[in-house]
């Protein structure tokens, strides 16, 4: 008898241990059902400030992240102002490829492809981005707000209702959004260990035509005439198996507004070079790249002459290329919950153009979409502040990236 109860006790009690199993799982499962449902359902409202190449590829951004409740998208330029931009932007196979996953159809823009990277306008490139998120208008309530400057003015307009929850601030290196949200200006400057100079040509006469960049490399100057001797030291960094010698060079942009850009790494410590970096005579630089454009330009456009030399400006001389990016480059507004993200020149910029830094910006959009999702999807301020944290790291990462290895695939490969 006694051995009957002590069967019927463990069967009773396996089938209460096998019930409460049975339950646990069923409401982990439930717990996991509803959080899955609850993140992909949550939704943000976004505001992203700026317009320029970074800030509307923000907003596709956004957009594909699926998380966004509401995109307002904001600039002080009115739209005429944004298509007239004539200046050339050059886009690197990398960010070619970020752009085709947001939508981008490079076959239905004016420009041009050379060596995997495409040329184009500015004002070309944000008319594209601008009809992509018109066509959005139909499945998600996008707001382009053109003609209208952020400030405290404008939040303080907001209703409640259209807060945003994260924002994202794309207005430039000389944008004031940052300090208008009380974000720190300081920032952290480092060099790049190379010596450039810079040289625009101006040239009404010749067409916005989008044109491929010309490189020149271990390139040397006659400057015999300034009492330095240049020819013996070409010779002798030449046969040096020492880290490429001379000087880079890059022309750039449309025929109208071409842009010439000089570089040499700091370790190339020549009489030349010493002697550019010092130099008081503003007439040499000019002449080094009045001498370079009619020796490396294309056969359809006209050499520069005497007369012509007034249309470019250039640099005075050599000067230290350093690459300067915000201490704090994210941020969370607590008594509103907004959370704050800086992107493209309002959060990294360096003192030198290499025809390609609208790449730098689309480096640090890379990890917005999940910034988005995180922040949209977070519990608690916790998770916020983890999001925040990511993409912090992230931006330093670009940063830290850029002046290691940036001007070797930007001037000197």
């Amino acid at each position: 008898m006694e051995a009957v109860c002590g069967q019927q006790y463990r069967a009773l009690a396996l089938d209460a241990g096998l019930c409460t199993l049975l339950a646990v799982l069923l409401s982990a499962l439930l717990k996991l059902s509803l959080e899955r449902i609850r993140r992909w359902r949550a939704r943000v409202p976004v505001l992203v400030v700026g317009s320029g190449p970074v800030g509307l590829t923000a907003a596709l951004v956004a957009v594909r992240s699926g998380k966004v409740l509401k995109l307002t998208l904001l600039d002080a330029r009115y739209r005429s102002a944004l298509l007239r931009r004539p200046q050339q932007i050059a886009l690197d196979p990398r960010s070619v490829r970020f752009l085709l996953e947001l939508g981008v159809d490079f076959d239905n823009m004016e420009g041009c492809w050379s060596n995997e990277h495409f040329y184009t306008r500015i004002g070309v490139f944000q008319e594209h981005l601008l009809s992509i998120l018109e066509q959005k208008k139909q499945t998600l309530d996008i707001r382009l707000q053109l003609g209208t400057r952020f400030s405290e003015e404008y939040l303080r307009k907001m209703s409640r209702a259209d807060r945003p929850r994260v924002i994202v601030v794309a207005d430039g290196s000389c944008g004031d959004s940052c300090s208008v949200l009380g974000i720190s200006s300081d920032y952290i400057v480092e060099s790049c260990h190379a010596y450039g100079a810079n040289a625009t040509i101006e040239r009404l006469d010749q067409r916005q035509v989008p044109t491929p960049e010309i490189r020149a490399h271990s390139v040397f100057f006659d400057l015999s005439a300034y009492g330095i001797d240049t020819l013996k030291e070409s010779r002798r960094s030449s046969q040096a198996a020492a880290a490429k010698p001379g000087f880079h060079l890059k022309i750039y942009g449309t025929f109208r507004n071409r842009y010439m850009a000089l570089v040499c790494g700091s370790d190339a410590d020549s009489k030349m070079m010493q002697f550019l970096r010092h130099t008081a005579n503003a007439s040499i630089m000019k002449n080094i790249f009045h001498q370079s454009f009619n020796a490396y330009k294309t056969d359809l456009e006209p050499r520069l002459s005497e007369l012509t030399l007034h249309n470019m400006q250039c640099s005075r001389r050599l000067f230290e290329i350093l690459l300067s990016y915000r201490r704090v480059n994210a941020a969370f507004i607590e008594g509103d919950r907004i959370a704050v993200t800086v992107e493209g020149e309002a959060a990294r910029v360096l003192n030198f153009d290499t025809g390609c830094g609208v790449n730098l910006g689309m480096r640090g959009l890379e990890s917005l979409g999940m910034f988005i999702y995180r922040t949209a999807t977070a519990l608690d301020q916790n998770e916020v502040f983890e999001a925040l944290s990511a993409k912090m790291q992230h931006s330093r990462h670009v940063a830290e990236t850029f002046r290691r290895s940036g001007l070797t695939s930007a001037m000197f490969e």
